[in-house]
């Protein structure tokens, strides 16, 4: 046997356990709270055995249709270079889209699914460890006034470790999930064994008969029903991470089956026990034994909310190299994995609402009624999505994919409407959340358009400059100036200006344009394009792609080794134009977002931090521009 093939099942293995550590946490976590919130509240259903069967078979389905046959099964086939998650959705969908409205109308899905993201990244650590830290009362009513403090104290050091990089707990994250699902379904079969009847439940025919005889009430607890399915999206956000297998692997082999043996088993025990319904899923568990679960309940907690904080990094990441929002400072924590990543703005921020979220509801339930409403707006805006992809790439038939597509939008929109009556209780939250979020990513796309066009419109053609110049050269000075630039055919202002007040050139000028793709990565063979303008000229093109970020270091080692135009650091220059923007009544957008536009661009991270271009070699030439 080959080295390769007796690594390969070791490695196969190995992103498993990673992908059950990583990508189910959020979901692994539901069984703290999903079924004690389909009974309880104030629309709570009679408690009978076949509302329980009923309720199950709910659960039991959703697990099949959304997760498996909707993410597991077609979503991932959708991956953009491997990669997965709502943005790269979007920009699949977009690349077999030419027409400009359909454009448009995509971008908003994408760019709203992604807003909703981060909406329910603040409800998730919130909900997750409140649920966990809530068994401490089932040890001792007295520890009933710790929980919300105990919850605040975890979160907080969770934040507050986001700068030390999670490579070293990220380690502890598959075996503790492991003994985690194992857990659950240890616990679950062992009630199952007692009342086997349960299992009839998997019959979709109960949750139908439910549906039918409930009506109302069943609909308010289809709203509940879907905290079963809350992180599904990370399924297809993580695909980059772990590739296809390993996620369908795990799902079908381990965490399938372990959630479903417990929800069964919560299910069994509240067929024996009704009183059980006030926490089902700790009672599941001895009472000697009651202590050990809090503990591990908590530690899987914080491993979901470490997954949603880190996923929110990297939607963040990805929306400021397609250009929807401003550029942001971003840490490696790992010099190995380019994955791990560190944006301290996007961690406060999510740390100060989720704080602010545990004080404010104190309990899970209350928390509940926020809680899915994010989820299923970004699942309606992925089904859509997918349509565009089957159809326009995929080149599936019109008439298979429309049934397909049809069939899932039917359970999306049910379990969005079913979370829209809960909008007055909380749900507004997180659409409140969603709704500014969009509005800063769509404001900072838009005024970058009206940014690069106004300056479009002050700018000299690029040929006819060059010519002028070699045919009227300036003073000419020793070494290099880079003039940093979003347009290879006008003459960047920093150039303009340097000429106008200087009155120099220097010996060799370069017009360096950096361009994202709409591909994830891209290879250093294809990272540059260099062209010789004569004179002394010379336009470079940097391409990278929406998971990665520009290197000013990078790109001249490129040059001189692929293209033979080297640099010598100490005598080369960056030219930046700095950009006053004045809100004006000019026809672009209104007022009010020009000068939120304004006031985004003041406080973006600045372009020599961004680019990592070394301060004591940079000139900054402002320029005031009227949006």
């Amino acid at each position: 046997m080959s080295s390769s093939s007796a690594t390969s099942p070791q490695k196969a293995a190995g992103l498993i356990v990673g992908a059950i550590g990583v990508v189910y946490g959020d979901i692994g976590t539901s069984p703290l709270y999903t079924l004690k919130e389909c009974f309880g509240g104030p629309h709570a259903i009679p408690f009978t055995a076949d509302s329980i069967y009923g309720v199950l078979s709910l659960i039991f389905w959703a697990l099949m249709i959304v997760v498996s046959i909707k993410y597991v099964v077609f979503i991932m086939r959708a991956d953009n270079n491997g990669e997965g998650g709502i943005l790269a959705l979007m920009t699949l969908a977009l690349r077999g889209t030419e027409r400009k409205t359909t454009r448009w109308f995509l971008m908003v899905l994408g760019i709203f699914g992604a807003s909703m993201f981060f909406g329910d990244g603040m409800i998730t650590p919130a909900m997750s460890v409140l649920s966990a830290v809530e068994g401490l009362t089932l040890l001792n009513h007295e520890f009933e006034h710790y929980v919300v403090p105990a919850s605040v104290v975890i979160l907080f050091l969770l934040f507050a470790i986001q700068r030390f990089g999670t490579a070293s707990v990220g380690k502890l994250f598959g075996p503790v999930m492991l003994l985690w699902f194992g857990s659950l379904a240890v616990l679950g079969l062992a009630q199952i064994v007692h009342h086997p009847e349960v299992l009839k439940a998997i019959n979709p025919w109960y949750g139908l008969s439910f549906i039918l005889a409930h009506k109302v009430q069943a609909f308010f607890v289809m709203g509940s029903v879907v905290l079963a399915i809350t992180g599904a999206e990370a399924l297809y956000a993580d695909m980059g991470h772990f590739g296809r297998f390993p996620i369908r692997a795990a799902w079908f082999g381990f965490v399938m089956p372990s959630l479903v043996l417990n929800y069964f088993g919560q299910g069994a025990l509240l067929i024996a026990d009704p009183d059980a319904v006030k926490n089902p899923f700790y009672l599941l568990v001895p009472e000697s034994y009651r202590w050990m679960m809090v503990i591990l309940a908590t530690c899987s907690a914080v491993i979901a909310s470490q997954a949603v904080i880190s996923g929110a990094f990297s939607v963040a990441r990805q929306a400021v190299q397609l250009g929807y929002c401003p550029r942001l400072d971003i840490l490696h924590t790992s010099e190995r994995e380019i994955g791990q990543i560190y944006i301290p703005f996007i961690n406060w921020v999510l740390m100060i609402i989720v704080l602010l979220l545990v004080l404010t509801y104190r309990s899970s339930s209350n928390l509940g009624a926020a809680y899915g409403i994010a989820v299923t707006t970004e699942m309606v805006m992925a089904t859509i999505l997918t349509f565009v992809v089957m159809r326009r790439i995929w080149k599936w038939h019109i008439g298979l994919i429309s049934t397909g597509i049809a069939l899932l939008l039917i359970v999306d929109i049910a379990f969005f409407s079913a979370n829209a009556i809960k909008i007055p209780e909380g749900g507004w939250f997180p659409l409140v959340i969603g709704a500014v979020t969009f509005t800063l990513l769509t404001t900072w796309k838009r005024g970058r358009s009206i940014l690069f066009k106004r300056l479009n419109e002050d700018s000299l053609p690029l040929e006819m400059f060059v010519e002028s110049v070699g045919a009227h050269p300036p003073h000419v000075v020793e070494g290099t100036a880079v003039f940093m630039t979003g347009s290879k055919t006008g003459v960047p202002h920093a150039l303009l200006h340097n000429l106008k007040h200087n009155k120099v050139l220097h010996e060799r000028n370069v017009l360096l344009t950096i361009t994202t793709e709409d591909i994830p990565y891209v290879p250093d063979i294809d990272r540059l394009r260099v062209q010789s303008l004569g004179h002394n000229f010379w336009q470079v093109e940097a391409i990278y792609g929406f998971k990665e970020e520009p290197d000013i270091h990078e790109i001249l080692k490129i040059s001189g080794e692929q293209h033979n135009l080297a640099f010598e650091m100490m005598e080369t220059s960056f030219f930046l134009t700095r950009e006053t923007l004045i809100a004006s009544k000019v026809p672009g957008m209104a007022i009010w977002r020009e000068k939120l536009f304004a006031w985004m661009s003041k406080n973006a991270t600045k372009a020599t931090d961004f680019f990592r271009i070394p301060t004591n070699r940079v000139v900054e030439l402002g320029t005031q521009v009227e949006l």
